[in-house]
């Protein structure tokens, strides 16, 4: 094991790493820009170093910055928590030439994968259904042609990135040229690659993803699922495990983590990675995307399967083979969780310093947050402030327990989103847990 990793990130993240690593014995490198001087993970990091100005370029995507430090420090490993390096192959090969470990997939898997034009042919070529489409486009002229033949509506996604940029949905042929302009402008101007593709839009639909774990032995195994189909913006709002639109649906459930354990052996996946599905009420689903990382919603997993993903990720990247019996890990009782973001009742971003905090607890109640009294909510970084994750032994348990702990949560100094969370928990179309994608427009009519 590691004697000594840097974490290359911040916030919630950072202390959850950094967290896992103290359980286990292994030292800590925490990087910080002077925004976050105070921060929660800088205090509980072992050692800490600021590395450049507050905003992102200057700081935590300051890649000579990061390896610098983690070399100075005498750090063996990187662990990238998600966001900033964790999907960066470049930044991979880098640690490499430094000679420090990645605590992630190898930098040819993420660059396989992190493209989603290849990733649709290496899922399409394992055997794995993908959604119908094109590959990449070359013009507006020829996005409108390809919107004719697989037919409106469509989406035009950028091979690169993630979070819900660089994607158009179109409606009618005509707008498929505008749109193909506005994707391919927005994916170069965040992702620094504009190269777009398109598929189909399918809808009704849930979003379903499956959770894998692969060792460097061989080894390939899939942690139950997660419906992540409450979305607004492609941002993702609730998390919950087991799905409920498989309830009963055990053969699809079967078919859809054996897809996604095959892919992962189809590529030599090493680590924490999750295979994205759109499911349809017919019982389809087709490939999506893989993220090659630690995913935001990777507590509510570990509520479901008592397997800590992080310390997993930390002992297969220093080559411990994963102990599961069975390549479907079971799954029990049901956990949900629920992202509090930073921000006004009309969606725009609040910051500012946190002057009083109530977190919620009882059994079964996890509260993952670098929030403090005092804490700065700088205007720079993402706008999560914490996740209320809780688990049950139903799902209705979960959602009682939920609004339980959304009601009992104060947080003052910067404006959030429960009241929202909380709306959505008592939606009846929520409720019945046969809800797609377009939930939050459903909500949003009800206004």
């Amino acid at each position: 094991m590691f004697d000594k990793i840097l974490v290359a990130n911040r916030g919630e993240v950072a202390v959850r790493v950094i967290r896992a690593c103290r359980d286990m014995g292994v030292r800590t490198v925490a990087v910080y820009s002077p925004a976050d001087a105070e921060a929660l993970h800088v205090r509980l990091a072992d050692e800490a170093y600021c590395i450049g100005g507050s905003r992102l370029a200057e700081s935590y995507l300051n890649e000579d910055a990061v390896l610098t430090c983690a070399v100075k420090s005498g750090a063996k490993a990187i662990h990238p928590g998600y966001g900033f390096f964790s999907e960066n192959a470049g930044f991979v090969r880098e640690c490499e030439k430094c000679g420090l470990a990645f605590i992630g997939p190898s930098a040819d898997v993420i660059s396989r994968m992190g493209d989603k034009d290849a990733a649709r042919r290496t899922a399409k070529a394992a055997g794995v259904p993908v959604v119908p489409g094109c590959d990449l486009l070359t013009s507006p002229e020829e996005a409108e042609r390809e919107a004719r033949r697989i037919g409106c509506p469509v989406l035009i996604k950028a091979r690169s990135g993630g979070g819900g940029r660089g994607i158009r949905k179109v409606e009618r042929v005509e707008a498929a040229a505008r749109a193909f302009v506005e994707a391919h402008t927005e994916a170069e101007t965040v992702f620094g690659d504009g190269e777009c593709y398109m598929e189909k839009f399918v809808s009704p639909a849930h979003h379903v993803e499956v959770q894998i774990m692969a060792d460097k032995q061989g080894n390939v195994y899939s942690l139950g699922e997660r419906e992540c189909s409450v979305q607004r913006r492609n941002q993702k709002l609730i998390e919950e495990s087991p799905a409920p639109c498989l309830e009963g649906r055990d053969d699809v459930r079967e078919r859809m983590h054996r897809a996604a354990r095959d892919l992962a052996r189809a590529v030599g996946y090493e680590g924490a990675g999750t295979i994205e599905f759109l499911y349809t009420d017919d019982g389809n689903f087709y490939f999506m995307e893989m993220n090659t990382r630690l995913q935001v919603e990777h507590p509510v997993t570990e509520f479901v399967t008592d397997v800590d993903l992080v310390k997993w990720q930390l002992r297969v990247a220093a080559g411990q083979p994963l102990p599961f019996t069975s390549e479907d890990v079971p799954v029990r009782n049901h956990a949900m969780e629920c992202r509090i973001n930073a921000e006004t009742p009309d969606f725009l971003p609040s910051c500012g310093t946190v002057t009083m905090l109530h977190v919620p607890g009882g059994p079964r109640v996890r509260f993952d947050s670098a929030l403090f009294p005092g804490a700065s909510v700088p205007p720079y970084y993402d706008s999560m402030l914490a996740k209320v994750i809780v688990c049950s032994p139903t799902r209705d348990g979960a959602v009682r327990k939920m609004r339980s702990a959304l009601g009992e949560l104060v947080i003052e100094g910067v404006q959030e989103n429960s009241d929202l969370q909380l709306r959505i928990l008592g939606n009846e179309e929520f409720l019945s847990g046969n809800y797609h994608t377009n939930l939050m427009e459903h909500i949003y009519a009800e206004q």
